[in-house]
């Protein structure tokens, strides 16, 4: 990476300190890219329009394109796919046939370019070889467990071992977890990690920030990743060379640049929230490093989000995420045993079978999304209840059904949405989802202080899985994500005593409140189309 020169990180230190200069810098980029966008895409219809309908071979076109449709229409049959995803796109396709196939083809089907799937497979598979010393052999758990299923899919399917020792703690807003990730912070003697979508300058950022730059002169390696599409809004441009300007010891990078094309990569981010200290300590959630998350900001009434610290061997699991991601985006590759502490006795054997520990991360490499079959596994062995904190509810027909089936076969089905949103279009998405659930029995509460960002769910006084993973078709089935799994401890506990704690601040819905107009219900069906897109 070529480094700044002094004029142009003084450039970037007086933007950040002039707000009117930073918005109109980070606004400009923007728009720069949303203006080619959309230019691009009138472009592609005028051209298509034009092809089909007025040019000379108009009547060609039009047959070349049904034909197309036709084929197109029979691959999504075929394909192993959820069925929501594959009927919006059918309709889509068989309504707008030329402008349908293109959209097909620039969004690929949703799964990442060869060149982005080369490169992370290969990364991950030469972490796994490494890994693979470090774990020894662990023993699967098991069959007599009615916990195996989904511990033994994410350990022999997505390769994350199941850990029955170290310690998790849930923190239930970013103001209780924050001071603990400084505290742990100031601890580092080795490296910290950082990967995360969004990265704010503020009192969360600039407090780690310092931390992070007293600690390089202290010999510590800082790694930072963070989503390029994420942080546009919030950042600079040349953040992370800024950023890595600040000493040696600190080296970043910004994951899938944006760029001003409409781009089948774009529709892959980097979304998950992960800081490792020197392999003895990780955080997850939803909580970005932003000020709204630790209640230093209003946006959209309180923003209430969640999280949890995870201490032991399964912070190995988070450093492997870490640089599977890292070695696939850098030339300067990293070597994983460096970042390894080994605190595995030679030969592991499971002492414990109530507490369980698993750490896991998704992603659009594979057709089967791991978060999705966590969610839904949990929600069908549900016997007396499950609670579930989403920001967006986009749902697909396996994650409809199985909250419909364990309402009707009697268990208390509860799920929070926020009260104030932060997208209007996805809001509406998410209350046209409503009526189905409520019907079934489903109980819909609106966090009436403002925007629920946690992504958690608790079932039974047993389980619960927090991380980054919403309830909508990005998030599972585009975006790089990742979440811990956990059961038999004191942080299940604590999930849901916060989640009846935000009950009660909550507006429970109800078919009456939710009630939709002829017009109404006809501009869901037609936003549901598109929600593959949005």
């Amino acid at each position: 990476m070529k480094p700044l020169t002094n004029r142009q990180k003084k450039k970037i230190e007086r933007t950040l300190e002039n707000k009117r200069s930073y918005k109109a810098i980070v606004y400009g980029r923007f728009f720069t890219c949303l203006i080619s966008v959309f230019l691009q895409l009138c472009f592609y219809a005028a051209f298509l329009t034009w092809f089909a309908y007025g040019s000379p071979y108009a009547t060609i076109a039009q047959v070349v394109a049904m034909a197309l449709a036709l084929i197109f229409v029979l691959h999504l049959i075929n394909r192993n796919d959820r069925p929501s995803s594959k009927m919006s796109w059918i309709i889509f396709i068989l309504v707008f046939p030329v402008f349908g196939v293109a959209m097909y083809l620039f969004n690929g089907g949703g799964r990442p370019t060869r060149k982005m799937n080369h490169h992370i497979t290969a990364a991950k598979r030469d972490n796994l070889e490494k890994l693979d010393a470090y774990y020894g052999q662990r023993p699967l758990p098991t069959v007599n467990d009615r916990r195996d299923g989904v511990t033994r899919y994410l350990a022999e399917h997505c390769n994350y071992p199941v850990f029955y020792d170290g310690e998790i703690d849930y923190y239930k807003c970013g103001e209780d977890m924050f001071p603990v990730m400084i505290e742990e912070l100031q601890k580092a003697k080795k490296f910290i990690l950082l990967d995360y979508f969004i990265i704010a300058p503020g009192k969360m950022w600039y407090s780690i920030l310092d931390i992070l730059r007293e600690k390089a002169e202290k010999g510590v390696q800082i790694r930072i990743i963070y989503d390029d599409f994420g942080s546009m809004m919030t950042l600079p441009p040349k953040y992370e060379r800024y950023l890595e300007s600040l000493h040696e010891n600190i080296k970043c990078m910004t994951f899938n640049n944006v760029v001003p094309l409409f781009a089948v990569r774009m529709n892959n981010r980097d979304h998950r929230k992960i800081l490792v200290v020197d392999g003895r300590v990780a955080f997850t959630g939803g909580i970005n490093l932003a000020d709204e998350y630790i209640g230093e900001k209003v946006r959209f009434g309180y923003w209430k989000d969640s999280g949890v610290r995870v201490k032991g061997n399964a912070v190995a699991s988070f450093t492997h995420m870490f640089f599977y991601m890292w070695n696939a985006c850098r030339n300067d590759k990293e070597d994983i045993r460096n970042y390894l502490i080994p605190q595995m006795p030679e030969k592991y054997t499971e002492e414990n079978t109530t507490f369980r520990l698993q750490p896991y991360a998704d992603s659009p490499l594979d057709s089967i999304s791991a978060g999705e079959t966590v969610y839904v596994d949990i929600i069908n062995r549900a016997v007396n209840y499950v609670y579930i904190f989403t920001p967006y509810l986009v749902l697909d027909d396996m994650l409809r059904a199985s909250l419909c089936r364990a309402a009707l076969r009697g268990v208390d089905v509860r799920i929070v949405t926020p009260g104030i949103p932060d997208k209007k279009m996805v809001y509406r998405l998410t209350r046209a989802n409503y009526a189905v659930l409520m019907k079934a029995g489903v109980k819909i509460y609106e966090y009436t202080p403002g925007f629920i960002h946690s992504k958690s769910m608790v079932c039974d006084d047993e389980y619960a899985v927090v991380g980054t993973m919403n309830f909508d078709y990005r998030s599972l089935y585009l975006h790089f994500e990742n979440a811990v799994y956990f059961s038999g401890c004191q942080a299940v506990i604590d999930l849901k005593r916060d989640c009846e704690e935000t009950f009660a601040v909550s507006k429970a819905c109800t078919q009456e409140t939710n009630k939709r107009g002829f017009i109404g219900r006809w501009v869901d069906a037609v936003l549901r189309v598109f929600e593959n897109l949005l």
